[in-house]
Parts: structure tokens; sequence; C-alpha cells
């Protein structure tokens, strides 16, 4: 089989920022009891921009940087929950909008937080029957959409954002060997769906899912591992689901990761559900803290439950 590399990552985030003190004037809470429970700060929410608006932005840029043209992606996945459509799907749109060729799938992937790790592995298996050597990956959430404002321990950890991955595949790369999983449960965290007689709204059991967190991130951490056949110290960076500082915090520590090996973008972001881990990419790459030839360890969680975790590079 052959493997992919990320050849270009870009994101797009609306303009319009949330603080905490913004929030406190909508339900009962302050800006010091969000940031030590969350390390929230801002979030970015949609005012004028929509779901494609950020797809097309994210996928522009990460076209740009790859040097890649549209005609030649052989497959456009767009992990999300919150598209703008049921039918035609976020990526329908985006191959209308970007001009991608006619004959290649392209299709939405619902795995909620951990969508676009889900997303780049099938992207792997995509490329591998297809002519065409690049394909187009993005994590994007509208979840300002489907917040319930009355309850405070949900509606201040979500934002809104896009990142996108060009990711090339090659004979001689390795797979990014992702391990992936998932546990059906409607009652810890929840999004009702067209025709039932619930609020489209995100419905969560906080503690239980911070529960779920720690105990399947360093499981699903030791398998990816144990399948690259590497230790914690031969990885260069540690990216995860940006969900609660505390949670990356409690792995770290767990895995005795130093702070220059990990990232967090919660205080300017929040929670942006699929598009949370290729945000952190794209922050990281910009920076220049990771690149061609690093080992990045990718760990996410979320609805469904599902949880996942990846190898990646860089080309």
């Amino acid at each position: 089989m052959k493997g992919i590399k990320i050849r270009g990552i870009g994101r797009q985030v609306p303009n319009h920022i949330v603080t905490n003190d913004d929030m406190a004037r909508i339900v009962d809470t302050n800006d010091e009891w969000i940031t030590t429970r969350t390390g929230i700060r801002h979030r970015h929410h949609c005012t004028v921009e929509n779901h494609t608006d950020l797809c097309v932005g994210a996928a522009r840029a990460a076209l740009e940087r790859a040097n890649v043209t549209p005609d030649q992606i052989g497959a456009c996945i767009v992990a999300t929950v919150t598209a703008e459509n049921q039918v035609p799907s976020a990526a329908c749109m985006l191959q209308r909008e970007l001009e991608l060729p006619e004959d290649i799938p392209c299709f939405d992937l619902n795995a909620a937080c951990t969508g676009f790790l889900f997303a780049l592995h099938t992207m792997e298996c995509l490329l591998n029957a297809s002519p065409r050597k690049y394909g187009l990956v993005i994590g994007a959430d509208v979840l300002s959409r489907i917040i319930n404002w009355s309850d405070r321990g949900t509606c201040i950890l979500f934002g809104d954002g896009a990142g996108a991955a060009i990711v090339e595949c090659r004979e001689e790369w390795p797979s990014i060997g992702a391990v992936l999983g998932a546990r059906g449960d409607d009652s810890i965290l929840q999004v009702p769906g067209i025709g039932t007689p619930a609020e489209p709204v995100v419905r969560m059991e906080g503690t239980k899912v911070f529960k779920f967190a720690v105990e399947t991130v360093p499981r699903c951490m030791d398998q990816v591992l144990a399948r690259h056949g590497i230790t914690p110290m031969e990885v260069d960076f540690f990216v995860f689901h940006q969900a609660n500082t505390r949670i990356v915090d409690l792995i770290a520590k767990k895995y005795a990761i130093p702070q220059e090996k990990y990232y967090t973008n919660l205080d300017e972001y929040g929670n942006t559900s699929a598009a949370s881990i290729p945000l952190v990419l794209s922050e990281l790459e910009e920076q220049g803290k990771i690149g061609p030839g690093k080992r990045i360890l990718t760990v996410g969680f979320g609805g469904g439950l599902t949880w996942g975790g990846a190898l990646i590079q860089f080309a």
C-alpha cells in the first residue's frame, strides 16, 4: 500500500471574535471560570461567513502552499457535522467553487471531532486506487449554529473554523498507520438530527466526555506507536484534538511530553470539532515548528463516540 504525506495545509476562521466577557453577557459565567476549566479565552463565530466560505478559504490556502492546482485533485473529503445542507454535500459545493474535476469522489464524512483523522485514512485508501496522486482533506465545522445558548456548560466551548490539507500519495512513503475506533453512544454527546422532536443543538455531559477522553487517548496513542514500532521519544511533535487544556496537559504529563513538543490553541479558537487538528497543524507549520522530516502523532476523540490516531509527516 502506498502512503500519504501532507504537501500543503491552510486554515480559515471567521472574523468575528467572541470573548469570555461576551459569553458572560449571555449566561451566568465569567472569564476566570471559563479559562481555568477549559483554557478557552476566545472563539470565532460566523456572522457573515458560512460553512462553504470557510472550506473554500482553507482549501485555497492549502492548494497555494502545496503548489497544486485543482485539476490535480483525485478526491475531496470534508469532515463535518454542520454542513450547509444534507444534500448537496459540503464536498460537492467545494467541488463547484474550486472547479475540481468532475470524475472524482467528493463526499462528507461525519465522525465529529475525530473526523479529520477518519478522512485522512479514507483519503489514503482512495488515492491508492486513483490515477491522480493528490487529495483534498478538510475538517470544518460551524458549531455556533447548534449551540444551546442557555447551557453554560456547552455554549462557552465551541468555535467555528476550517482546516484543509493537500495530501500526496507515493509508493515509497509509509502509511500513516491510522488507528480508528467507534462505540455507539447517544447519551453523553449528541446533536439530534432531522425528523427528531428534539432541538438540533449540542447536548453533552462534560464530566463523562472528559473521562472518555483520558481513558481513550492513551490507549489510542499506544496502538499508533506500536503499529509504527516507535517510542514517544521518537515522535517529534504531538497534536491533540483541542477540547480542553486539562485533557491535553494530563496526557502530556502521563507520557512525559516536554512543553516544546505539543501545542494548544484553545485560548484563541475553542473547540472547533473536525477543524481542530488541521487548525493546529496549519499554525505549527506556519511557525516552522513542524515540516518535512518530522514525525507528528495526532490523536482525536469525539461524538459517536469516535477516536483515532495516526503518525503523519509533511512532504
